[in-house]
Formats: C-alpha cells, structure tokens, sequence
C-alpha cells in the first residue's frame, strides 16, 4: 500500500483513537504529525501488508506512553518548584523519606498488571481524573474506579512487602525500615 492511501484510509481513525487518550487537540495534531512522520520514514519495514493497520496503532500507542512520561515529568518538576517557592527552600519535615521512597514506586508500577498501571499512572502520577480516563478509555466511570482501587491495593502490597512503615498520628509517612532483601536497590 502507497503511504498516502494508507494515510487516507487510516488518518481519521488514528485521530479517533488519539481523542479517546487525549484532552488536548492541539496536542492530538502533534501525536497525529509525529505518527505520520514515523510511517513516512518506516513504512518499508514492514514486511506484511495486513498488519499495516496494527502497525499504525502500535506507532501511536508507544507515542501516547511517551507523550504521558512527559506530561507526568512536567507535573513532577512543577510540583518540585511550587514546593520550593512555598517552603522558602525549607524541606518539608517528611520529604526526605517520601524523597527515599519515590525511587521505589516505579520498579513497584512496572511489577503491576498493565490496565491497572496505567490507571494509577495516568490519575495518582498525571493527574487525570477517574471520570476523564473512563471517557478516554471508554469504559464505564464505576470500571476505572475499580482499576485505580485495585491498583492502588496491589501497589501497597508491593510495598508493604518490601518496608515497614511508621506513620504519624495523621498519616504521614515518617519512617520506614526495608524488610526483604530485595528491596535494597529501591
């Protein structure tokens, strides 16, 4: 297939399929443009036509998790400066424990079942709501709850298997002890 009738026959869906993931249309035309780029450079890679279409999607799937990493990093260093500005630079009293923990929560999120993964990445991480990743996702509002709940218990357990925690009277994470060996490079 010549790129153009592929890109005819497929752009709308691709752009469907980006609306479903994606808030912003400004930021779906510039996912739709980098797929369309890729295509352009790669479609002589592959070898069998019929799975052109799966190809196409996988393109924007895989673009749509770096598009996510970005926004959640964004978040992250925004996040990191309103603290500084409010603090005056002073840490918080609890920072330096969630700080030591932080790097624990990724190796924890890769260990998770991908639909609950995603579901904490993109509410607890990205900051969208339950009631947005359902419309994305087209699934109902109660499922996505579900998801993010179930992630959540699983991601404790990881947790919970790895450290010991002491918590304030208000919950706060004060301290933790690592308890399996394996959590050592956490």
């Amino acid at each position: 297939m010549e790129f153009i009738e592929l890109w005819r026959e497929y752009s709308h869906q691709l752009r469907q399929f980006l609306l479903a993931r994606v808030n912003n249309p400004s930021d779906v035309d510039d996912l739709l443009q980098e797929i369309l780029i890729k295509t352009y450079r790669h479609l002589n890679t592959v070898k069998d036509p019929d799975k052109l279409p799966a190809w196409l999607f996988q393109i924007a799937r895989n673009l749509l998790i770096d598009y996510y990493r970005k926004v959640q990093t964004d978040a992250s260093r925004q996040e990191l400066a309103a603290r500084a500005l409010l603090t005056d630079g002073e840490p918080e009293p609890y920072e330096q424990v969630r700080q030591d923990l932080t790097h624990c929560l990724r190796p924890f999120l890769s260990q998770l079942p991908d639909k609950y993964r995603a579901a904490i990445e993109a509410v607890d991480l990205a900051g969208a709501s339950q009631k947005e990743l359902a419309m994305r996702l087209g699934l109902s509002h109660s499922a996505v709850k579900s998801r993010v709940q179930r992630g959540r218990k699983l991601l404790k357990a990881l947790f919970q298997e790895c450290c010991r925690y002491e918590l304030d009277a208000r919950g706060n994470l004060v301290d933790y002890e690592a308890i399996a060996s394996r959590c050592q490079g956490c």
